[in-house]
């Protein structure tokens, strides 16, 4: 769909939105026992038809989304916002100068707060407009303004950020050193597959896939989950999941996304606006959803006591409070989250979520309150601190992801494919250590390094030299210039990440995030991405690869494990087959394109190469050998 808005107003939209205590016990009522110390909750796909976003434009959003999220995870600076606008007006003019219009970020929205008066919060606006342009206001300012009180206090609100690891010594010039050796072995092969032709013997991205992620619909999970469950629901082309907990007297139903990467739980409240990123109010509600407060509920009780998360991608500012609480029939008397007085327009603009529920470790917790799943297991109702997760993917159609609380659910995966690793992470994020990264069975040489696995998080997101050395080994990968990468949309790769020395195969459907025209055997943009901040050795590891596996978080023991789902082992076996037809094609490729991609692996081993002997040498080294690695590839076509 085009639209007739100016390009002018289109990227003033964009940067509009980029610019953009002490504890309350809870205490259990009548106790009701999970009959086998569990609860599972069903998982739900979630759907609306997007008429306002370009696939391009949504890659940069969860592009920019997936970089802001590995930085505040790994303790590091985050990008600038003005970095990120130009990311995105950078990719808007992409299109622009192929004769796309290019729509925004939800516009209708939008573009109604842009041009709206700022009622409700003036002084927020004055008060920025005293300090500065773009000055950051104190958590007391924003309540205040919000809120119309002058006597608003900070209490258990202060973020904690975690520091991140410095890695081992020497840890960029080994990264540098195996994406060399890595490149240069792989080049070839995805050099003569490239001669050969786009069709790669996979299939052609799913329509339904398609029409998901336009409509931005939920997929409701389907079926019954098992003991101790809730099922989740799938947001459009796997891009969120969702699961719906029941708060308040009378109870009401609140869908929240389940996230693994933080570890506040918060919903709107009944008097929540949409606020920018330095807390001024656009004199906006917070759309439609469902509220929690005083007016809806006789349980609710507010402690006036103050709360402020930032995630990767959008930011609330609230009160904690404590209200009744039961997930999957568990009931939780006075259980402490959350309410948000004030939401970016990433959170107050999705119509699928009411908030969010952190399923990080408590100490990560901004509120500093326990989880929900501490909370219950500290009640009794359930025997451990373990969330276990399923994640569907709407291609199979099962639509049977959920999530389990107090144990693992057995009929989801093969316990002979079992691993239990330790958390490497000291804060309260969960990250494990990561053997190995392979393509087709070939080490890509990447040993060392670590993952935080995030199911809040759509894509998969490596340090640039890492990313590069992965995607030159995927036939018909390219890269965008901007931290994103296509691949051919019938790519049938198998890309496989190893923990506890045990491999887990990526399905190469998830590799084809998004077509990037309606040609649906064309290119389309690729599920992973470079991460242009962090250390040379941490990736950040999202539903991508967490819809591979079943994945348990144990906070009592601090570990994680993880397995291949149950029936996985014949789907790999298919894949396997697939992906011998299709070395089998690249085999038929002439001699002169076999030659010229030897000449392309030697062009790229030599540009890996040279990063890894810049070591720590910054952006200049690792930018050359990325160009020389497309030249390279060039070559080979």
């Amino acid at each position: 769909m085009q639209l007739t808005l100016p390009f002018a107003v289109l990227l003033a939209t964009i940067v509009a939105l980029y610019s953009a205590p002490s504890e309350v016990e809870a205490a259990p009522m009548a106790v009701v026992r999970a009959p086998s110390g569990r609860i599972t909750m069903p998982l739900k796909r979630v759907v609306n038809r997007r008429t306002d976003v370009h696939p391009q434009v949504l890659l940069q959003q969860k592009i920019n989304h997936a970089q802001r999220r590995y930085a505040r995870l790994t303790g590091r600076s985050e990008p600038e916002p003005a970095e990120l606008k130009r990311a995105l007006q950078k990719r808007v003019e992409s299109l622009e100068s192929r004769g796309i219009q290019a729509r925004g970020l939800r516009m209708g929205h939008a573009a109604a707060s842009m041009n709206a008066p700022t009622t409700t919060a003036e002084t927020v606006s004055n008060k920025a407009s005293s300090s500065g342009s773009g000055a950051a206001l104190s958590l007391g300012d924003i309540i205040s303004a919000i809120t119309g009180s002058s006597n608003a206090q900070a209490g258990n609100g202060k973020a904690k950020a975690a520091k991140g690891k410095n890695g081992k010594n020497g840890g960029a010039a080994a990264a540098g050193a195996a994406a060399g050796a890595g490149a240069g072995a792989a080049a070839g092969a995805a050099g003569a597959a490239a001669a050969a032709g786009s069709d790669l013997g996979g299939q052609p991205f799913p329509e339904a896939a398609l029409q998901a992620a336009t409509d931005d619909t939920v997929t409701p999970a389907a079926g019954t989950p098992g003991d101790n469950s809730l099922g989740l629901d799938i947001e459009a082309n796997d891009v969120t999941y969702l699961g719906t907990v029941q708060m308040g007297t009378p109870p009401q139903d609140f869908t929240v996304i389940m996230d693994t990467g933080s570890a506040d739980f918060w919903v709107g409240a009944e008097n929540c606006v949409t606020i920018s990123a330095q807390g001024q109010s656009t004199g906006q509600d917070c759309g439609k959803h469902t509220f929690l407060g005083s007016n809806g509920s006789s349980s609710f009780v507010d402690t006036q006591k103050q709360f402020q998360v930032t995630y990767g991608s959008g930011a609330v500012v609230g009160d904690i409070v404590t209200d009744d609480l039961t997930m999957a029939g568990l009931n939780i008397k006075g259980h402490t989250l959350g309410v948000a007085l004030g939401e970016t327009i990433q959170f107050s603009g999705d119509a699928n979520a009411d908030g969010l529920m952190g399923l990080a470790q408590g100490t990560l917790s901004n509120q500093g309150v326990p989880t929900p799943p501490e909370a219950l297991a500290k009640a009794g109702l359930i025997d451990s601190t373990i969330v276990s997760v399923k994640l569907a993917r709407l291609d199979d159609g099962n639509n049977d992801g959920e999530i389990t609380f107090g144990a693992l659910d057995a009929t989801k995966f093969d316990a002979a494919s079992q691993v239990t690793v330790k958390n490497v992470n000291t804060q309260g994020f969960w990250e494990a250590d990561m053997d190995d990264i392979s393509v087709d069975g070939t080490s890509l040489g990447l040993q060392g390094r670590t993952a935080i696995l995030d199911t809040g998080t759509t894509l998969i997101i490596a340090p640039q030299t890492d990313a590069d050395t992965l995607m030159a080994a995927i036939p018909g990968a390219k890269s965008d210039g901007q931290g994103g990468y296509t691949v051919p949309c019938t790519t049938n790769v198998s890309v496989a990440m190893s923990f506890g020395n045990t491999n887990f195969a990526i399905d190469s459907r998830d590799l084809a995030f998004l077509p990037v025209s309606n040609d649906l055997s064309g290119d389309c943009t690729a599920g992973v991405s470079a991460g242009q901040i962090g250390g040379a050795t941490e990736w950040l590891v999202g539903d991508v690869f967490l819809k591979n596996v079943y994945a348990s978080f144990d906070t009592d023991n601090n570990q994680i494990q993880l397995a291949n789902l149950a029936g996985a082992a014949a789907a790999s076996s298919g894949s396997a087959s697939a992906a011998a037809s299709g070395a089998a094609a690249t085999a038929t490729a002439s001699d002169a394109a076999a030659t010229a991609s030897g000449a392309a692996a030697t062009a790229s081993g030599a540009a890996a190469t040279a990063t890894g002997k810049a070591g720590k040498g910054g952006k200049t080294a690792a930018t050359t050998a990325a160009a020389a690695t497309e030249t390279a590839a060039t070559a080979s076509v």
